[in-house]
């Protein structure tokens, strides 16, 4: 267990993003925007147990890293699959629905699926996708909300936990040798010889509208936070995968703040996908095993739509070890106030504490007495006997205080 905050003076990388720093600017409404979120926004607050997950504030840890205030956003509650994924898959299965049923000239809604109403129509189709576990939780949570079949494609390093937790929402689960983006690749393949329709929070060329759902459906989680928190952020620290969440967050504070905060995007050293990408100026791949505990973050491909708003917003990239993700889990079971945290919810929180051990990277990133920082904790113990290993007890005794 860290027993302080100086625990984090740990290794890590950090580039600044030349595109951002010469000043360039881009607008991506066409990828995402406000009114997109609105429409998200009133599909998901529709659905059976909605309600906003809880922000904390941890004044013990601003005050010991020496900025104004933290903020932390715990997804670990979100309806019942403890990740902020629960907002994007299901959305976005529930979203491909209605406009099926439209182009049959109904005009459905999320509770009219949820209902059953049409299920002689969308019991016919399928979904299908590849996934570390969260986001096919996800899909496979909102084919069973919405009406649809599902089947999912994990690789070869997703845990028996997680494909269990998958398949209990009633999806073919299926497990391929290969990493995170040859199953990608298989799940497009199967879905185009079975006509399934690929829902994937991963955009590439000539398929795109389906990854807009998926992280249009995130911003509600941001717009939550906002309207939680007592004051404007001035940096917040996010997890990077494929780019979409990071992406999302990100245009919606662009578009709904006059004065946006400082963004930086952490990575495992070993799925460095996006800082690559700053690195070169261009979308970069990385390959190999791909290996992290940040189970949800072992991603070498980016997501184009993704990048295409990162590259003109995010001024910071840093890539950290995995020796810093128990640390910050054990600091948040804990505390006073315990929280369950996964390996892939922490790791902004875990740059930056790196962060505020290393002078010269503090001040890089322009962190003083006067920040306030947001951190999403994008999921609770999604593997059960992962999260148990790592913290030394199960969520439950941490939250009971045992």
């Amino acid at each position: 267990m860290p027993n302080s905050y100086s625990d984090f003076a740990l290794s890590f990388s950090h580039i600044l993003n030349p595109k951002v720093q010469s000043g360039a600017h881009y607008e991506h409404q066409d990828i995402l925007s406000l009114e997109g979120f609105k429409l998200a926004n009133k599909e998901i607050t529709s659905w059976d147990n909605y309600k906003p997950t809880p922000l904390h504030s941890f004044d013990d840890m601003a005050e010991g890293t020496g900025v104004a205030s933290i903020f932390y956003k715990d997804e670990n509650p979100r309806f019942t699959l403890k990740s902020f994924k629960a907002l994007g898959g299901a959305y976005a299965v529930a979203n491909l629905l209605i406009q099926k049923l439209k182009e049959e000239g109904i005009n459905a809604n999320s509770s009219d699926l949820i209902k059953g109403t049409y299920r002689n129509k969308t019991s016919e189709l399928t979904v299908c996708c590849a996934t570390d576990g969260n986001h096919g939780r996800s899909v496979a949570w909102g084919a069973q909300q919405f009406g649809c079949n599902c089947e999912i494609y994990i690789h070869r390093n997703v845990s028996p936990g997680r494909e269990k937790a998958i398949a209990k929402y009633g999806a073919v689960v299926n497990r391929i040798k290969g990493n995170y983006d040859d199953s990608v690749r298989i799940a497009a393949e199967v879905a185009d010889s079975n006509g399934y329709t690929v829902v994937s929070d991963t955009s590439y060329e000539g398929y795109t509208d389906i990854p807009k759902d998926v992280m249009q459906g995130y911003t509600v989680m941001v717009d939550e936070a906002m309207k939680q928190m007592s004051d404007i952020p001035t940096h917040v620290f996010l997890q990077g995968g494929v780019g979409g969440f990071p992406a999302a967050m990100v245009s919606f504070l662009q578009e709904s703040l006059e004065c946006p905060p400082i963004f930086v995007v952490v990575e495992p050293v070993n799925a460095d996908c996006l800082f690559q990408s700053a690195a070169n100026g261009e979308p970069t791949a990385v390959h190999g095993d791909l290996d992290t505990i940040m189970a949800g973050l072992a991603c070498g491909e980016v997501s184009v739509l993704a990048w295409s708003i990162l590259e003109s917003h995010v001024p910071h990239f840093m890539s950290i070890t995995d020796e810093s993700i128990p640390k910050a889990m054990q600091l948040l079971a804990n505390r006073e106030t315990p929280i369950v945290a996964g390996e892939s919810a922490i790791t902004g929180l875990a740059g930056f504490l790196i962060a505020c051990n290393d002078a010269s990277l503090k001040s890089k990133l322009m962190i003083n007495e006067n920040s306030k920082v947001l951190f999403f904790g994008t999921e609770g113990d999604t593997d059960e006997e992962m999260y148990e290993q790592l913290v030394g007890k199960s969520s439950e005794q941490v939250l009971n205080g045992l």
